[in-house]
């Protein structure tokens, strides 16, 4: 814990520099988002910026296997995380079909889970402990490739995703610490614990370039990268039983809810369900008239709040229970309700 005063601002300044240097290689190779009548920014703007995100946590990884040893975990999340992320930079050079992203994604998943292995149980708030059997199987596939897609449906406006990423991976790097609450003494899951640290501070980092009106975007590099890392830091505290999987929804309940209602409704409408559209709360809200810094500040401080009920449980207060399950989805309700509202007639 001695480093994190040196290391912390040192992995946010190297994310910095990182995405100015991209930056200045996306103008000069034209790898630039153009805006069309979906988009939310109005002028050409380089993407992949979040490269450096990964770059800084695949190097934490490979610093801790060098240091602890290269477990089964650090490799998984190693190899996974880079097939993804290399998938993820060659959808933002040359936009890549369905048809060959899944398939990738499906290898990355299978690598990850052979691993890390996959949820035994689920902690419901008030309902109590879920076992899961063999069909955590198919679960633990599903919250995976769920969230790596998620994810990247909800990097759509300025400061958005790097911002619910700084404020999860904080919230990561306390439940992953003794201060997350259990009985285990010191920091209890090293890796989990530098990895979340480490996705904060670049976060941070490449969101001096990214809050609006943003000079680089995160592209599919980090985005997608991103989700599966939030995806599988609760397999990596499996010791928390059923609570891991439930710490892991609750921290990323907005891009969770908004993704998952949006996709839901536009498959009822046997939409396609992967083409652009202005859909989700988030942007609706920007339709309503609310700039994207308010629109991304609520959701970080959403993203706060989940952060805040997980540590609750996770010390014993599980007087919360009823909040997590029930009140959490009824702010998103709340929301939904007020962006229609204040949609253009």
């Amino acid at each position: 814990m001695t480093l994190l005063p040196i290391v912390f601002p040192a992995l946010t300044v190297l994310a910095y520099l990182g995405v100015a240097w991209i930056r200045r290689v996306a103008l000069r190779r034209a790898i630039l988002d153009h805006p069309n009548e979906r988009s939310s920014h109005s002028v050409p703007t380089p993407r992949g910026g979040g490269l450096a995100i990964v770059v800084l946590v695949i190097a934490a990884a490979l610093v801790y296997g060098i240091v602890n040893g290269f477990t089964r975990q650090v490799l998984a999340f190693t190899v996974a995380g880079t097939i993804l992320a290399a998938l993820g930079w060659q959808d933002d050079v040359r936009s890549l079909s369905p048809k060959v992203r899944f398939p990738i994604q499906f290898l990355a998943i299978a690598v990850a889970m052979l691993g890390m292995g996959w949820f035994d149980s689920v902690t419901i708030p008030v309902f109590g402990v879920w076992r899961l059997g063999w069909f955590g199987i198919p679960i633990t596939f599903a919250w995976i490739l769920g969230l790596v897609n998620a994810y990247n449906f909800m990097d759509g406006i300025d400061g958005l995703a790097g911002g619910v990423a700084l404020a999860a991976g904080l919230g990561w790097a306390a439940l992953s610490s003794s201060f997350g609450g259990s009985e285990f003494g010191g920091r209890e899951n090293p890796l989990a614990f530098w990895l979340a640290l480490t996705v904060a501070a670049a976060s941070l980092g490449f969101l001096v370039h990214n809050w609006p009106p943003a000079r680089i975007f995160m592209g599919d590099v980090a985005s997608t990268f991103l989700g599966f890392t939030f995806a599988v830091l609760p397999l990596m505290s499996a010791h928390r039983g059923g609570d891991a999987l439930m710490f892991g929804t609750a921290i990323l309940w907005t891009f969770i809810m908004d993704a998952g209602v949006t996709f839901l409704r536009r498959a009822a409408k046997r939409e396609n369900v992967f083409a652009a559209h202005r859909t989700h709360l988030y942007q609706r809200l920007v339709i309503g008239g609310i700039s994207p810094e308010r629109v991304s500040l609520l959701f970080i401080a959403l993203t706060f709040l989940g952060v805040g009920l997980s540590l609750a449980w996770g010390r014993g207060l599980h007087v919360v229970g009823p909040f997590i399950l029930f009140g959490l989805p009824l702010i998103w309700v709340g929301l939904s309700l007020f962006a229609a509202r204040r949609a253009p007639k």
